[in-house]
C-alpha cells in the first residue's frame, strides 16, 4: 500500500473512530450501545467477527458479537486468571501473542485458525472494563493506530459506563413506579415479603432470593418467609459477640460472585437482608446490586411498620380489658390519614385541651375543651415547649392567659424508629394523671408514632418519584418530553409557564461539623432542608421543591415575582435565612438563581445559571448571600463561551504555574496575584488583604511577574489575568454542596 493511501484510510479510520464515541454517548442501555460498537466495527473493517468482551468478577464474558465464528462464542466464559491481563490494559495483536505467554484467549484464537486479529482494552483512567477483538480468518495487514485505538476504547469506557447510568435510572424509576402500585401497608406481611423477594430473584436473574431478619434480642438472624425459589440455607444463623456482618454474608454489597447480599438498614440500623443466590447466567453484577438496594430501602420501612403494628397490636391486646372504650382512637387512625381524630379522641376521653406538634415544635392538629387558645396562646405554649422538649417526658409545662387564668400542660415525645417525630401535650395538672391516663397517654403516642410513619413514607415515595421527575428534566437534551409532561400533569404543573430555578447551598457551622462523620453532617443538612420545604411551601403552594445531584433546587413561577423580581428574591433570601435561624442547627445558606425559561429545554439552562450563580455567590459574594445569573456581569459573558478547550489553554497558560508553585510552599503567588488584581493594583490594599507586608508583597509581584512573563502595569496583561481567575472560578469551582 502507497504511503498517500495508507494515510488516506488511517483518517478514515480515525474519523470513523470518532463518530463512533459521539454515537454511543446517545445510546441509553449498555446492550445497545456494545451491540452497535460490534456491528459498526464489522461494517467498517470489513471483518469476519467483532466481539466485546468484558470482565464480569472472575469471568470474561462475551456480551455481543457481530460474524459467525460459532465456536469462539460458545468458549465463553473465559476464567480472567487463565487469560493474559495484558488484555485488559493494552491493545494485543495476533503477531505479539506469544508475549502474552500461556493465554486461554490467544489460544482460543490459534484453535479456530483466525489469522489475523488485534484487541482494544476499553478502560478509562481508573478501571478497565474489558476489551474488543476485531478478528480476520486470513492474513490481512494491520495499520498502526495504537494510540487512536487506546484513546478510543477510553472514550467507548466512558460511553459505556454513561449508557449503565441512564439505565440504571430508567430502572430505579420503573423500580419505584412498581413499588407504589404492588406494595401496601393493607394486606399481610407475608404477602408483601413474597412480592419483593420474587422481584429481587427476577429482575436479577436468581434461583434464589430471600430475607433473614436480625433479633437483637436474641442475636441471630433468622430465615423470614417466604422465599423465592428453592430455599435451602438455615433458618437461624447465630451471631457471635461484636460480630462483623460480611463474616456471616461474604458478598454483602459485593458483585463478582454466585451470591449477593444487601442489608436493610432502618434509621441508621441493620433489621435483616435481602440475598440472593445461583445467577441463571454469569455472576450478580453492579445492575443487580442497584436493584436489590432499591428494594432494600422499600423493604426496610415495610418491616419496620410491620413492626410497629405488630406491637401495637400485641399492646392494645395486652390491655383491651382497661382501654377497650379507646377503640376509637384505634379506628381513627386506621380510616384517616390526619391527627385530627387522634386529638379529637383524647379531648374526649380527658376532656381536656390536646395538642399535636411536629418535631420542630410547630402545630399539627388541636382539640380544645371548653374555649379555644387564641394563636397568640399557642405561640406561648410552643415558646415553652421549645425550652423544654429535650428533657424527659411528662414535663410540665404553663402559659398565662390575658385574663389572668393559668393553664397547665404536660408535654410528651412521640418517638419512632429511634427518632424524634413529634410532641404530644395535654392540658392536664401534676397529680391528675393515675396510671390508666399513663397508658392511655402511651396509646395515643403509638399511635401517633404509626401515623408519622404512614405519612412519612408515602411523602418518601413521592419525593423520590418528583426528584426523579426533576431529574429527568434537568437534562441538556430531553430524551421523552411526553413523559416529563405526563409526570407534571400528575404533580399539576405547568411546565410552560415562565419559571425560575434557585439552587441552594447549606453549609453548617463549625461547631456541627466537629467530631461528626459526613453521614451525620448529611443527617443534618436533610432536617434544615425538610424544615425550609415546610416552611416554604407555607410561604408558597407553587413553589416546586426537589434534589438533584445533591443540590437543593427550587423551581418559582415568574409570576410570584411581581413587578421586582429583584426585590422578591431578596425578601425571599431573608425569610430563608430567618427559616433557618429558627432550628437548633448551626449554619449559613446560599442562593444561586437562575434566567427565565421560555420551554422544557430552558429549565436546564436555568439550572445551570443557578448553579453557576452559585458558585460566584460562594467564592466572591458570601457576605450578600445570593444572586442572581442576569446580575454576574462579565461573568454572564463568561458563562456563555462555547470552546471548554479553549478556556482550559487559557487558564493552563495563565493560572498554571502559579498553582504549580504554590502547591506545597507557603508562599501563595496563586491568591497573592487575585487580591492584587482585585484591589486594582494598590499595594497596600493587597498587603491589608494578605496580612503580610508591603516589602513582602512586592517581592511575590516580582516573581509572579517572572514565572509568567508578564509586566503588571501592563493594561492588556492585568485584563487577561482577571479573563484567567474569572474562567478558573466559572470552571474550575465546585459546586457547594462539595466544597
Amino acid at each position: 500500500m502507497t504511503e498517500p493511501k495508507r494515510e488516506k484510510l488511517m483518517r478514515k479510520i480515525e474519523n470513523h473512530l470518532r463518530k463512533t464515541a459521539r454515537h454511543l454517548v446517545k445510546i441509553d442501555t449498555e446492550e445497545e450501545a456494545l451491540q452497535f460498537l460490534a456491528d459498526s466495527f464489522r461494517s467498517q473493517f470489513s471483518c469476519d467477527f467483532v466481539g466485546i468482551i468484558l470482565q464480569e468478577g472472575e469471568e470474561l464474558s462475551l456480551k455481543v458479537w457481530s460474524g459467525d465464528l460459532q465456536k469462539i462464542t460458545e468458549s465463553f466464559p473465559l476464567q480472567v486468571q487463565n487469560c493474559s491481563p495484558n488484555l485488559l490494559h493494552q491493545s494485543l495483536t495476533y503477531d505479539k501473542a506469544e508475549q502474552a505467554g500461556d493465554c486461554q484467549f490467544t489460544n482460543l484464537m490459534k484453535k479456530e485458525k483466525v489469522k489475523t486479529w488485534f484487541t482494544v482494552p476499553l478502560k478509562d483512567d481508573m478501571s478497565s472494563l474489558g476489551f474488543c477483538i476485531i478478528a480476520y480468518l486470513d492474513y490481512v495487514p494491520l495499520l498502526d493506530m495504537k494510540a487512536h485505538f487506546d484513546e478510543f476504547g477510553k472514550d467507548v469506557a466512558v460511553a459505556i459506563a454513561m449508557a449503565k447510568q441512564k439505565e440504571a435510572q430508567i430502572k430505579k424509576i420503573e423500580g419505584i413506579e412498581w413499588i407504589s402500585k404492588n406494595l401496601s401497608l393493607d394486606v399481610p406481611l407475608e404477602k408483601n415479603i413474597e412480592t419483593l423477594v420474587e422481584r429481587a430473584g427476577k429482575g436479577t436473574n436468581a434461583r434464589m432470593a430471600c430475607i433473614y431478619l436480625y433479633n437483637e434480642k436474641e442475636n441471630h438472624f433468622i430465615f423470614q418467609p417466604p422465599s423465592y425459589g428453592p430455599f435451602e440455607k438455615p433458618e437461624r444463623i447465630n451471631i457471635e459477640t461484636n460480630y462483623v456482618l460480611k463474616e456471616y454474608f461474604p458478598f454483602l454489597d459485593t458483585p463478582g460472585g454466585s451470591e449477593l447480599t444487601v442489608p436493610l438498614i432502618f434509621d441508621l440500623k441493620t433489621i435483616g437482608v435481602l440475598h440472593v443466590e445461583e445467577k441463571q447466567k454469569g455472576v450478580f453484577n453492579e445492575d443487580d446490586l442497584e436493584i436489590l438496594k432499591l428494594l432494600s430501602n422499600h423493604i426496610a420501612a415495610i418491616l419496620e411498620n410491620a413492626r410497629l403494628y405488630k406491637n401495637e397490636k400485641e399492646h392494645k391486646e395486652r390491655l383491651y380489658f382497661l382501654l377497650d372504650y379507646q377503640h376509637a382512637l384505634v379506628k381513627e387512625t386506621v380510616e384517616h390519614d390526619n391527627f385530627d381524630g387522634i386529638t379529637s379522641a383524647l379531648r374526649s376521653l380527658f376532656s381536656k385541651s390536646v395538642l399535636l406538634f411536629d418535631r420542630f415544635m410547630r402545630p399539627i392538629s388541636c382539640s380544645f375543651h371548653h374555649y379555644d387558645l387564641s394563636n397568640k396562646d399557642v405561640e406561648r405554649l410552643m415558646g415553652s415547649g421549645n425550652k423544654e422538649r429535650l428533657i424527659e417526658n411528662g414535663r410540665k409545662l404553663h402559659i398565662q392567659l390575658d385574663d389572668g387564668e393559668e393553664l397547665h400542660f404536660r408535654l410528651w415525645k412521640v418517638n419512632g424508629g429511634g427518632n424524634l417525630l413529634g410532641f404530644l401535650a395535654v392540658e392536664i395538672g401534676e397529680n391528675d394523671m393515675d396510671e390508666f391516663d399513663q397508658l392511655t397517654i402511651d396509646l395515643a403516642r403509638n399511635i401517633c408514632s404509626i401515623q408519622f410513619i404512614k405519612q412519612k413514607l408515602v411523602l418518601d415515595t413521592k419525593e423520590q418519584v418528583k426528584d426523579s421527575f426533576v431529574s429527568k428534566l434537568l437534562v441538556e437534551r430531553i430524551e421523552d418530553q411526553e413523559r416529563i409532561l405526563q409526570y407534571a400533569n400528575l404533580f399539576q404543573w405547568n411546565l410552560f409557564h415562565q419559571h425560575r430555578l434557585a439552587v441552594l447551598s447549606i453549609l453548617l457551622d463549625e461547631k456541627e461539623t466537629e467530631n461528626s462523620n459526613l453521614l451525620v453532617q448529611q443527617s443534618k443538612k436533610t432536617l434544615i432542608w425538610d424544615q425550609l420545604k415546610t416552611q416554604i411551601s407555607r410561604f408558597s403552594k407553587e413553589i416546586i421543591m426537589a434534589t438533584n445531584d445533591g443540590n437543593y433546587i427550587l423551581i418559582v413561577p415568574v409570576k410570584e415575582e411581581g413587578k421586582h423580581p429583584k426585590n422578591y428574591w431578596k425578601v425571599f433570601y431573608r425569610n430563608i435565612k430567618n427559616w433557618v435561624r429558627e432550628g437548633n442547627i448551626e449554619c449559613q445558606v446560599f442562593m444561586g438563581i437562575g434566567g427565565k425559561t421560555e420551554n422544557l429545554n430552558d429549565y436546564y439552562i436555568s439550572y445551570q445559571q443557578a448553579i453557576q450563580a452559585l458558585n460566584v455567590v460562594f467564592h466572591r459574594f458570601r457576605h450578600k448571600g445570593f444572586a442572581l445569573f442576569e446580575e454576574l456581569g462579565a461573568y454572564t459573558i463568561l458563562h456563555h463561551l462555547d470552546n471548554k478547550e479553549a478556556v482550559e489553554f487559557f487558564i493552563k497558560r495563565h493560572l498554571e504555574p502559579l498553582l504549580n508553585y504554590s502547591e506545597g510552599k507557603s508562599m501563595d503567588l496563586f491568591h497573592t496575584l487575585r487580591a492584587f488584581l482585585y484591589n486594582n493594583g494598590n499595594i497596600k490594599n493587597s498587603a491589608e488583604e494578605l496580612f503580610i507586608h508591603r516589602s513582602s508583597l512586592l517581592y511575590r509581584l516580582e516573581k509572579i511577574e517572572s514565572l509568567l512573563e508578564i509586566d503588571l502595569n501592563d493594561a492588556d496583561h492585568r485584563f487577561n489575568m482577571m479573563m484567567a481567575y474569572k474562567l478558573y472560578d466559572l470552571y474550575y469551582s465546585k459546586t457547594t454542596e462539595r466544597i
